[in-house]
């Protein structure tokens, strides 16, 4: 087995060079799927059901190296992981940080039955310590009051998440007028931005409110602020709210964007950031320097686009279906990398590497193009 994943390691390190060709780097074994996928420099991730009896899995694999099977299986009867029941129609979330060799992950597990409450958990391990640690726990009541999970992302020593409190306006009116117009509802109450390093207790982003959306890359997070809520308590962001960007350290505000409309996806990479943002024209995929929130250039994407996006210093991939798209940021030029064989998930660039996965055939699979 070691060897196979060596030689097959070392054929991606090969064919990769060969600017636009797709080609297959992980294919899972008969029967298992793959419900979450992310990158970061020569890291690969994935979360993957366990098939019968056997655990769900969080696979982290350094390319040129062996992969890894997070939580640690010993510790099969103690952590959420490893009996949790995902659904097809709630993904799990993951974000890795490959931390100068020392690989961080976090992800998520949304609970989607019909309860009086939902939780939503947000878990961690470390290559060092394989061992589950349990961050948190967001729950909402069915009817939308308590805790949502925003995002969560991962770059280099940066794992964040991001929680939104929602509580009722006026509760007394809720209880005692339920059905008078405006008695029920709600408002954002509370909550942050929060990052985790190792197993230590999350830490909240000294600044950063509530959000629906988060980003990092290095020291820096980027976030969409979570404004108002709806009438089942989804928390969403407003139109013309400004984008953020806050060292993670000690959240002092590097730059504020003003997208002029609502975003709908946020990236962040170095200099650059991304905003897909939705306008009274259509939908605008813009970027600015993070330095100084300036726009860098702009370009106008169809209305089907997919709200997620990844950037590098030099291009941004986004999805409109199963097409995988990236502009050139230098030429404002968009082309298409590939078509997925069904829709993709986790598409993220690492430096020149588009990669995302795929389930075909009751088997997932990752791909990865290369752009120099």
């Amino acid at each position: 087995m070691l060897l196979g994943m060596l030689a097959l390691a070392a054929s991606f390190a090969h064919t990769a060079a060969r600017a636009g060709e797709v080609q297959t780097i992980y294919t899972s074994p008969h029967h298992e799927r793959i419900d979450a996928f992310s990158q970061d420099d020569g890291l690969v991730s994935w979360f993957s059901p366990g098939i019968g009896s056997g655990c769900n899995a969080v696979w982290v694999w350094e390319l040129g190296s062996v992969k890894q099977q997070l939580p640690a299986q010993g510790s099969k009867f103690h952590n959420v992981t490893c009996t949790w029941q995902v659904p097809p129609s709630s993904p799990v979330g993951l974000a890795v940080a490959s931390n100068n060799g020392s690989p961080e992950l976090l992800w998520t597990l949304h609970e989607s039955a019909s309860h009086a409450v939902k939780f939503d958990y947000v878990l961690g391990a470390t290559v060092a310590n394989p061992n589950e640690r349990r961050f948190e726990q967001v729950a909402h009541t069915m009817n939308g009051a308590g805790l949502w999970l925003g995002g969560l992302a991962g770059s280099g020593g940066t794992l964040v998440y991001s929680v939104v409190e929602v509580q009722y306006k006026d509760q007394v009116a809720c209880l005692s007028t339920p059905n008078e117009p405006g008695a029920c509802d709600f408002e954002v109450s509370g909550g942050g931005v929060y990052r985790v390093v190792g197993r230590k207790q999350p830490a909240a982003v000294h600044g950063a409110p509530p959000a629906v959306e988060v980003a990092a890359s290095g020291s820096d997070v980027a976030y969409v602020a979570a404004s108002s809520a709806s009438a089942d308590g989804r928390p969403y962001p407003s139109a013309n709210a400004p984008v953020e960007i806050r060292d993670v350290d000690n959240g002092a505000l590097v730059a504020s964007v003003s997208p002029g409309g609502t975003p709908l996806a946020i990236a962040v990479s170095g200099s650059v950031l991304a905003l897909l943002t939705r306008k009274d024209a259509g939908l605008s995929l813009g970027w600015y320097d993070v330095r100084t929130g300036h726009q860098s250039g702009s370009v106008t994407v169809p209305a089907q686009a997919a709200p997620e996006l990844s950037a590098s210093e030099s291009a941004i991939v986004f999805r409109v279906g199963r097409s995988i798209r990236a502009i050139d940021l230098s030429t404002k030029h968009v082309r298409k990398l590939a078509k997925a064989a069904s829709a993709p998930i986790g598409l993220s660039i690492a430096g020149k590497r588009v990669a995302w996965a795929e389930n075909v055939g009751g088997r997932g699979r990752i791909r990865a193009v290369d752009l120099s």
